[in-house]
């Protein structure tokens, strides 16, 4: 079976897929979405506009974690280097912190908050995610020696409760926060998870050995750490942390998804993996390794991100229409058809977004590279007609308990 589902945990799988499926989607044999390719050429100028808006001198950071956390009040952590005494070991921090909260990220819901102390700013979605998951590390939430609370090790989080974790995010009857006990239990399982494997997280667990892990197996392959390397190491070590949802054959496979215009779903050929939460992190490591003087090389073998905010761009643009527009309303599970297409159209229109926004940009894809373009970028702008069209809301209804990745 390993067999089987190796492709699943490759991202040339997921741009095959999604081409695909833009290609069943453009001839018209869809039963859930209409592709207008009148409006790509529109959008990509929007996306334009929005990126010389937000960074008019055109030098774009990744899109990655560290946004929300600069945004506010990660100055008083990310602007002191070497707190720990070497690059190093400030990187393992740094990839400590990011993994929790990458992991802790996949929508608060809309009725979530959090009013950070410090400031009295109130941030909610991603932004109060990242700001939230930051001051819990800070405080030695994930750490399990009182002695040393900025880390996180396996005993800290097999010990997370909900309690700990509703006291931390600030949530109460009043301030839902959406999937609280899916996201504690994603947490002890990857600190089950690291405790299994200490070849890979060393003795005590930390996410920050994958710094490590990543420059050995480089090594023994002759190559430099590349994004594929690192997102193949998050898929191979964190397997088993997966819900146990999406199964394939009786292996867990995360987020991974079957579509009947792929094939049979009892075969790996039938599925579309998308590893949305795993993408997301590895975008979120580039910038712990480059600052420790590893540079990733490879970006461009990472996919878009399929989330509601980059695929809310493509139907609040008029790239995607529904067939049916009261499906809007309906509630869907993410493992629907309709909202699997959806994520795979999203997947193959950044790729063809991407080169006509640099166009607009002046800029080759050395110069930016789609982790830009999210940031610039597709992610803000999807934001953007959000807020105007709904107040923010996604454009689906989609049942979530936080722990799609």
């Amino acid at each position: 079976m390993r067999q089987n589902t190796e492709k699943l945990f490759s991202t040339a799988t997921t741009r095959a897929c999604a081409q695909k499926l833009l290609a069943h989607a453009r001839s018209g044999a869809s039963r859930h979405w209409r592709v207008n390719d009148s409006q790509l050429a529109a959008t990509a100028e929007r996306v334009a506009q929005v990126t010389r808006e937000r960074y008019p001198t055109l030098e774009i950071p990744y899109h990655s974690r560290w946004r929300h956390f600069e945004s506010h009040s990660a100055d008083g952590l990310l602007d002191r280097r070497a707190w720990l005494g070497s690059a190093a070991q400030d990187a393992r921090c740094l990839i400590d912190l990011v993994v929790v909260s990458v992991l802790l990220d996949a929508g608060a819901g809309p009725a979530w908050h959090y009013k950070e102390a410090r400031t009295g700013l109130v941030l909610s979605r991603s932004e109060g995610l990242g700001v939230a998951s930051f001051h819990a590390f800070g405080d030695g939430l994930f750490s399990s020696d009182p002695t040393q609370p900025l880390r996180c090790d396996a005993l800290g989080l097999q010990r997370l409760t909900p309690a700990n974790l509703a006291q931390a995010m600030q949530v109460s009857d009043s301030n839902p926060l959406v999937g609280l006990e899916g996201r504690t239990q994603l947490l002890r399982r990857l600190g089950k998870a690291m405790a299994e494997q200490p070849e890979v997280f060393g003795t005590d667990g930390r996410p920050g050995a994958l710094f490590d892990a990543a420059q050995r197996e480089a090594q023994q392959a002759g190559s430099a750490v590349s994004a594929e390397l690192l997102l193949r190491l998050l898929l191979r070590t964190l397997s088993r942390i997966w819900p146990s949802g999406s199964q394939l054959g009786g292996t867990a496979v995360g987020d991974c998804w079957p579509h009947s215009a792929l094939g049979t779903p009892d075969t790996a050929q039938g599925w579309i993996p998308f590893h949305k939460l795993s993408q997301w992190l590895t975008y979120s490591l580039l910038e712990p390794f480059a600052w420790a003087g590893v540079p990733v090389q490879g970006l461009g073998a990472l996919t878009g991100l399929p989330e509601y905010r980059n695929g809310g761009l493509f139907i609040d643009a008029g790239v995607l229409e529904l067939m049916d527009a009261k499906a809007a309303t309906h509630p869907w599970q993410a493992s629907d058809e309709l909202i699997v297409e959806w994520r795979a159209l999203t997947v193959a229109l950044l790729d063809e977004l991407a080169p006509l926004v640099r166009q607009h940009l002046g800029k080759t894809e050395a110069d930016m590279p789609l982790a830009c373009i999210l940031e610039g970028g597709t992610w803000a702008t999807g934001r953007v007609l959000a807020q105007t069209l709904r107040d923010g809301k996604p454009p689906l209804n989609i049942a979530s308990d936080g722990t799609i990745f």
